[in-house]
């Protein structure tokens, strides 16, 4: 497994304090011979459920030198988890979290939403400085 994201824990507890009960930290996927924990290189999944309601959270920090190489990556990672959790956990809603300050300038680019809404793509806005979540984006 690879290393916790940079704000693992400040999503991990904004999601505390909104009630949620963190079921796996990480959330193992194994699928078609392929094994995987949504987890590449500083990035990290995490499962909770909250009244009968359970996801699967994919976390980003888009803190290298380059969003849009960043975006490319998150989004392959996020459809290819939201295959494996369709086989797996076909109960689990997969979200992608990304950090309040990135949401605000490089998600709201026209080209950034389009990708956005074409893949269904479940946002989780967290504040890193804060430890909440700030924004459940659901298209």
């Amino acid at each position: 497994m690879a290393a916790k994201d940079i704000f693992h824990e400040a999503v991990r507890k904004g999601l505390e304090k909104e009630g949620w009960v963190i079921t796996n930290d990480p959330l193992k996927l194994q699928v078609g011979g392929v094994e995987m924990y949504v987890d590449l290189g500083a990035e990290k999944i995490i499962a909770a459920e909250k009244d009968g309601e359970k996801i699967a959270v994919e976390i980003k920090s888009f803190i290298g030198p380059s969003n849009i190489s960043e975006f490319h990556t998150a989004i392959g990672q996020f459809i290819n988890y939201r295959v494996a959790l369709e086989e797996q956990y076909p109960d689990r809603t997969l979200y992608l979290a990304v950090p309040l300050g990135t949401y605000q300038t490089f998600f709201s680019l026209q080209f950034i939403q389009t990708v956005i809404q074409r893949f269904e793509v479940k946002v989780i806005v967290y504040d890193p400085a804060n430890e909440v979540i700030w924004q459940w984006q659901t298209n």
